[in-house]
C-alpha cells in the first residue's frame, strides 16, 4: 500500500502553529492541496504568506472561529471553491485550560468540550457529507472515499486534576473518533486519531517560559527523555490518511515517547 497523498485535498485545522502547522506544511510538501484553517489570520499570513501569493499554488488559508456552524460551512465552501473537492480532514486544533475542580463557577469544561470536541465533530460531519456527495457524483462504487484524523491527547487517559476540562475533552474526542469510525465505515470513510504527549508547540513554549521547572518535569516523565517536535507527528498522520492504513478504523495511535507506559510512583506500594 502507498503512503502517497499527492493530488489529494486536505483541510487541516489549528494550522497557524504547532502540530497543525507542521502537518499542513508536510502535506503540501507531499503534493497535497491543503487548506490551512485557524482563527489567527495574522499568524496564518506570517507562516504561509498572504492569500494573493498563494493563488497559483497548492495551499490556501481560511481564518475563522470554527465553533460557529456558519464558519464551518464557509470553510468547506472555500475549500471546494479552491480545489473542487475534499479528501482528507485533520482536526488538529486544540485548546488547553487550567481547571479548578472545586469551583462550580468554572466554565472550562463546557469551553473545552465546545472547542476540542464539538468543533471537530461538526466539521467531521460536514466534511463526511461532502465526501459521500463526491463519491456519488464520481460514480465511485468501491474503495475508500475519504479519511479523517482527530489529533487528541494522552490527557484523555491520564489524571491531572488541574487539567480536568482538557482531560474530559480529550477522552470525549477519542470516543467520538471510535463512534464516527463505525458510523462512517459503511460509507467508505475512515476515521482514526492520535493521542499525543508533550509537543513543543507555541503554547508549550510559553508555559515553559513561565514555569521554570516544567521542561525538566516533562523530560523526567518521558522515557525517551525529550519533548517531541511538531514535525514528528506529521508523517504519522500521513500514514493514517494514506492507503497504507487502508484497513484501519477507530484506532487512537499513541505518540508520546513512552510517557503513558510508566507508573510515576517510584517507591513500591503495599
Amino acid at each position: 500500500m502507498s503512503l502517497s497523498i499527492e493530488g489529494k485535498t486536505a483541510i487541516v485545522t489549528g494550522a497557524a502553529n504547532g502540530v497543525g502547522l507542521a502537518i499542513a506544511r508536510h502535506f503540501v510538501e507531499q503534493g497535497a492541496n491543503v487548506m490551512f484553517a485557524d482563527r489567527d489570520e495574522d499568524r496564518l499570513e506570517d507562516e504561509i504568506g498572504d492569500a494573493q501569493s498563494m493563488e497559483a499554488g497548492n495551499l490556501r488559508y481560511f481564518a475563522g472561529d470554527l465553533r460557529e456552524r456558519l464558519t464551518i460551512a464557509n470553510l468547506l465552501s472555500a475549500t471546494i471553491d479552491a480545489f473542487d473537492r475534499v479528501d482528507i480532514l485533520v482536526n488538529a486544533s486544540r485548546q488547553i485550560m487550567i481547571t479548578d475542580p472545586l469551583d462550580p463557577e468554572d466554565e472550562s469544561v463546557s469551553t473545552l468540550l465546545e472547542q476540542n470536541l464539538l468543533t471537530a465533530l461538526r466539521l467531521s460531519q460536514a466534511v463526511a457529507k461532502r465526501m459521500i456527495h463526491q463519491a456519488e457524483e464520481d460514480k465511485q462504487d468501491s474503495g475508500i472515499i475519504g479519511s479523517i484524523v482527530n489529533v487528541g491527547s494522552i490527557a484523555g487517559r491520564r489524571t491531572q486534576p488541574e487539567l480536568l476540562a482538557y482531560s474530559i475533552s480529550a477522552a470525549a474526542l477519542d470516543q467520538a473518533t471510535r463512534s464516527l469510525a463505525v458510523s462512517l465505515a459503511s460509507h467508505r470513510i475512515r476515521v482514526n486519531g492520535l493521542a499525543v504527549g508533550s509537543v513543543m508547540s507555541a503554547n508549550l513554549m510559553q508555559r515553559i517560559a513561565e514555569e521554570g521547572d516544567l521542561r525538566q518535569a516533562i523530560i523526567d516523565a518521558t522515557p525517551m527523555g525529550r519533548i517531541a517536535a511538531p514535525q514528528e507527528l506529521a508523517e504519522t498522520v500521513q500514514y493514517l490518511v494514506s492507503d497504507a492504513s487502508g484497513f484501519m478504523i477507530g484506532q487512537i495511535l499513541t505518540v508520546d515517547g513512552g510517557r503513558t507506559l510508566i507508573d510515576p510512583v517510584v517507591e513500591p506500594t503495599h
